[in-house]
């Protein structure tokens, strides 16, 4: 018992020390519970909108916030919601911050632009007492949502970027055609948002799918940042859906698209390049993850 106790002190010896400081700082670090579940119930709360706006696209004026006349734009921004229910959930689900980080960004950026959008045309909503009460409840939900959230998120994100350790090296670099196309998308996406769009828009739902068009521009230079295909899993699902569902909103709804236009035809391109992005993107991130298990 003696010699073995000698011959594992002096293995030990040899061993350079490690602070607990040092051991915490060299460790990666992970995602805090409080992101994850900020992160969940926000994949929550755009659920609902989804179905609010995707489902019941002609009954906006009874289950939504504000009345959306044009039922393309309405379906466009359920398929924003619905999109973000994988981006949010996904990222949610990940231990390492490094592989959720990528929806905090665009998330904060949507809910900060939607607010300013809601409180600058709050006449627009349904608050009057001619409403219904439970037009009026889920009116009053949409504002404290969108109050509490950009909140809640600088005061979690905060928390989040204290907790001490390091992001993994990067294990799925990005092609480098998928980073050009990345970053010809943010530039459309951030430079000329709104404009891209075929159908006419109100101020308020213009405001509203501009801030849909700036986070997915900030997503999209965020992943230029990463450039690591596992990082950008959760993103390159939500792309994907969202690319598909606006695909069938365009079925949905024909008659509302300008096809012959020359906003049109860039829209559907844009919209090939967002499908051809996200679908190179996860299969990026399943080839290397699946080579990593073969090497393991």
């Amino acid at each position: 018992m003696a010699a073995n106790t000698v011959r594992h002190t002096g293995s030990d010896s040899r061993r350079p020390a490690v602070l607990p400081a040092q051991a915490k700082a060299d460790a990666i670090r992970p995602l805090v519970p409080w992101m994850r579940w900020l992160l969940y119930t926000a994949a929550v709360l755009v659920l609902l909108a989804g179905f609010q706006l995707f489902v019941f696209t002609g009954r906006t004026g009874t289950f939504f916030a504000w009345t959306i006349a044009n039922p393309l734009a309405a379906v466009f921004l359920g398929g924003g919601y619905w999109a973000s229910v994988l981006i949010e959930a996904l990222a949610g689900r990940q231990a390492v911050w490094a592989n959720a980080r990528i929806a905090v960004p665009a998330v904060f950026v949507f809910s900060v632009l939607t607010l300013a959008a809601s409180l600058m045309h709050l006449g627009q909503f349904h608050l009057g007492s001619h409403f219904a009460a439970g037009t009026r409840i889920v009116t009053w939900a949409w504002i404290a949502i969108y109050v509490l959230v950009p909140l809640l998120m600088l005061i979690v994100f905060t928390v989040q970027a204290r907790t001490p350790g390091a992001d993994p090296p990067q294990s799925a670099p990005l092609p480098v055609c998928l980073l050009a196309m990345l970053a010809v998308q943010a530039i459309i996406l951030l430079g000329f948002g709104v404009a891209l769009w075929p159908w006419k828009l109100t101020p308020l739902l213009a405001q509203a799918t501009g801030a849909w068009v700036i986070s997915l521009g900030v997503a999209a230079s965020h992943s230029l940042l990463e450039r690591d295909a596992r990082r950008l899993r959760p993103a390159a699902l939500g792309y994907t859906l969202l690319a598909l569902l606006q695909v069938i909103a365009l079925v949905r709804y024909p008659h509302q698209f300008e096809w012959g236009s020359a906003s049109g035809i860039i829209y559907l391109v844009f919209l090939g390049t967002m499908l051809l992005t996200g679908t190179v993107g996860l299969a990026s991130s399943v080839r290397r993850a699946t080579q990593s298990s073969a090497r393991n």
